[in-house]
């Protein structure tokens, strides 16, 4: 063993000596190498400074012992810190074992002292425990004190006629019942409301009986228009303070009311909840609820499922008859108690229950007659539309609408309305007059021309978006919206079927009838796009959209983003489908004009146009007289589809008409024939003086839409001079691009500068002569249509 660990260690030193041997090497060569640099940078190459090296190497011995003696002092200072920082550390180390110990006693310690004060703490903890039952004990019985004293006291302040000290107890007991409200004392609850509510219905039913007796003295209710009374009641100020303070302390008595109400109130079904009705209001409206269910509930003749306006209109007149009463008697009083109650509307609020109970109660039962169920909810409409304007009453609080938006009466309400509309549909276009105008011989008036049908559907749809506008909820207006893309989708797919019938006349008054209809159709639906309502049902689409339905968002992104930032519209797709009928419909009707029109021009396309005069042999320019045909057929179109179509429409029409003329006139009249100087001229004074001024009337420079045409006529009657150095320009253009395409393709790399033109270009040449829209090839093709060349 002890020779196995000899030879290892043999090897290692071994080892350590190859590498210690090593490193000496590459010391020595690094060591060489700064010495080599400390001779070139210091002697240099030149060999008399060798006499240098005696001082050189003097400096260099100061250096070395410079150096020796700071290893020196270092290596002599450094064991002294040394040892110190070893004793510092062991003296810590001995610090840290005591500190241990101590810790090890202490808790040693501690842990005896906790076992044996234990049973202490768990005795202390019991008696704890039983004096905090003791003094909840104590507190509820305090409470129940606090509640007895309240009821004696009331009691006390009633024998004595003290209203308003019985008042305020109740008013402390209703603060106590709220303060317990988060306790868990459910019997000391049950308790103190049963308590509440005795003395408070004893309190309630004393003023109220006086409330009503001196409501008797007033006349209350007006149930017909009241009358202005001409002699005022002997003891009216005294009935005015009696009213005064009977008012003032019913109001003192709302919040105990509305504890009472809480569990025992029940909102109608489909009426969100609202503050409970003030207490005076709630007596001044009791006899008017016994009237109102004398007359409309039971086997009565008034209560008819078929005259909902009964009910509704004698709610109505209630309201307006004592509105007057409300503003002058009661208004005053609640003002000065502070109350923040409009006197108005709380009546309003309380005859609103009875239609709202008497319509839940009504509505299911019209579910199967469509007729009744349409009357009821025309209305209920209109009730509520005289609600919210001629009383005032505030949009924030539920009217009758609430109660159509029940699941059920709403699907009954769409379907019915859908089926409606219809029938109105179908009626409107088998009408006699659906696809004549009503306003056609008043110009001013009629600008888009739009046939009766098309005016009566946008009407019905305008009547539909009154009818749900002033539905307080957006998910149920939605839903009409819906029904009135459907209802436009299906009008504009019945539109197309009657065009499909009447394609084979394009020209007929019937067919510019259902144009105008898609155009008016589509102009009243973009400006509905743009309109307040509308736009406000965009953004409830988005936000609704962004509600998730079986785990996926209603809207895509791209249609949630284009509706948010309103590029989009709630009519973008219908006008999308709308503007491609029309433009279908103003194609097939151009083309029928066109095959005229080349019917008409085949004369002037195969007129003699090599061998007319010259200008200057003819005393005056006329027009030609195989042009007279299509320039009459042109006319008359124009003057037909100006009478049949609206204004946009002819817009669109004639200028559609304009660029088909000129491309016929270009491709089949000027490139098909050869022309001399008099079939130029003759050409061109056709073309100018005739042609052009026909769209003259609808546009102020009528050859901007004959731009072929027009040009064309320019380079036919170029002069010779002209014409030759225009031939010249752009052959040697051509030369030179065939050229520069040869050596191109040849992978020659030069002479670039070569060819570079000195002269105008074939465009800037053109431009000067007026020339825009054709291309220097085509003028190339029309100077060889012209047959008058020197030398030819």
């Amino acid at each position: 063993m002890a020779a196995a660990v000899a030879a290892v260690t043999r090897d290692d030193s071994a080892a350590t000596m190859h590498e210690s041997a090593g490193d000496a090497d590459f010391a020595d060569e690094t060591h060489r190498d700064v010495v080599v640099d400390f001779i070139q940078r210091e002697l240099g190459s030149d060999y008399k400074s060798l006499s240098n090296v005696g001082r050189l190497l003097e400096e260099v011995r100061a250096e070395q012992e410079t150096l020796e003696e700071q290893v020196l002092s270092a290596s002599s200072s450094s064991p002294l810190k040394v040892s110190a920082a070893l004793d510092a550390a062991e003296e810590a180390q001995e610090t840290m074992h005591g500190l241990m110990k101590r810790e090890m006693v202490l808790s040693k310690t501690l842990d005896q002292h906790l076992q044996e004060a234990q049973p202490w703490v768990d005795k202390l903890c019991q008696t704890i425990d039983q004096v905090d039952t003791m003094e909840r004990h104590m507190k509820y019985m305090q409470c129940l004190q606090h509640i007895e004293e309240l009821s004696d006291r009331i009691q006390q302040c009633l024998m004595t006629n003290s209203v308003w000290d019985a008042i305020g107890s109740v008013a402390s007991m209703a603060s106590l019942d709220e303060g317990l409200r988060e306790s868990g004392c459910r019997h000391m609850q049950g308790f103190l409301r049963a308590t509440l509510r005795f003395w408070h219905k004893i309190i309630k039913d004393r003023l109220a009986s006086d409330f009503e007796e001196l409501l008797t003295l007033l006349h209350w209710p007006s149930i017909s228009p009241p009358t202005q009374s001409l002699v005022p009641p002997a003891n009216a100020q005294e009935i005015s303070s009696q009213l005064d303070l009977l008012v003032s302390q019913l109001m003192a008595l709302q919040t105990s009311d509305d504890l009472i109400s809480e569990k025992t109130s029940t909102a109608q079904p489909g009426v969100p909840p609202a503050p409970p009705l003030s207490l005076p209001i709630q007596i001044m409206v009791l006899p008017l609820i016994k009237r109102f269910r004398y007359h409309f509930t039971g086997n009565r003749q008034t209560n008819s499922l078929g005259k909902p306006e009964w009910y509704l209109t004698q709610i109505l007149m209630w309201m307006g008859n004592n509105s007057a009463f409300m503003d002058e008697k009661i208004q005053p009083i609640l003002d000065r108690t502070g109350a923040n109650v409009n006197g108005r509307v709380e009546l309003c609020r309380g005859l609103l229950t009875l239609a709202q109970e008497k319509l839940a109660s009504d509505a299911p039962r019209l579910l199967y007659d469509d007729t009744l169920f349409c009357h009821l909810v025309d209305e209920v409409l209109q009730f509520e539309k005289e609600l919210r304007s001629t009383h005032s009453y505030p949009a924030s609080l539920p009217g009758l609408l609430h109660i159509l938006l029940e699941e059920a009466t709403l699907q009954k309400w769409l379907t019915v309305e859908r089926k409606m509309a219809l029938e109105k549909v179908d009626a409107m276009l088998s009408a006699e007059g659906a696809w004549s105008c009503q306003y056609r011989d008043i110009s001013d008036v009629d600008e888009l021309k739009a046939p009766d049908c098309a005016e009566t559907f946008m009407t019905l749809l305008l009547v539909i978006t009154d009818r749900y506008r002033s539905l307080p909820c957006s998910r149920a207006q939605l839903k009409f919206l819906d029904l009135q893309r459907e209802l436009v989708d299906d009008f504009r797919i019945r539109l197309t079927q009657v065009m499909k019938e009447e394609s084979r006349s394009p020209l007929s008054p019937r067919y510019s009838a259902i144009l105008n209809a898609a155009n008016y159709i589509s102009t009243v639906l973009a400006d509905w796009a743009d309109n307040v309502f509308f736009l406000q049902l965009q953004q409830a689409v988005v936000s609704l959209g962004e509600e998730e339905e079986g785990g996926r968002p209603v809207l895509g992104p791209m249609e949630a983003g284009r509706l948010a930032s309103l590029e989009g519209s709630l009519f973008e797709s219908l006008l999308a489908l709308l503007d491609r009928l029309r433009g279908d419909m103003i194609g097939r009707l151009l083309d029928t004009v066109m095959r005229d029109v080349r019917e008409k021009a085949k004369p002037y396309r195969q007129d003699r146009w090599l061998s007319l005069p010259s200008q200057c042999d003819q005393a005056t320019m006329s027009l030609s007289s195989s042009a007279c045909p299509m320039m009459l057929c042109v006319r008359d179109h124009l003057l037909n589809l100006q009478q049949l179509l609206c204004v946009p429409l002819f817009q669109s029409a004639w200028q559609g008409l304009a660029d088909r003329l000129n491309n016929f006139l270009y491709q089949d009249v000027v490139l098909y024939n050869h022309f001399n100087e008099g079939g130029a001229a003759q050409l061109q004074f056709d073309m100018t003086r005739n042609l052009f001024p026909l769209f003259g009337h609808y546009c102020k420079r009528p050859e901007n839409f004959f731009k072929h045409v027009k040009e064309a006529c320019i380079i036919l009657s170029l002069n010779i001079g002209s014409a030759l150095l225009l031939r010249d320009l752009l052959r040697e253009a051509l030369e030179e691009r065939i050229s520069l395409d040869k050596e191109r393709l040849g992978g020659a790399g030069g002479g670039e500068g070569e060819g570079e033109r000195h002269g105008p270009s074939p465009e800037q040449a053109l431009n000067e002569l007026g020339v825009y829209r054709l291309a220097p090839s085509d003028v190339h093709i029309l100077l060889n249509l012209r047959a008058s060349w020197p030398g030819q």
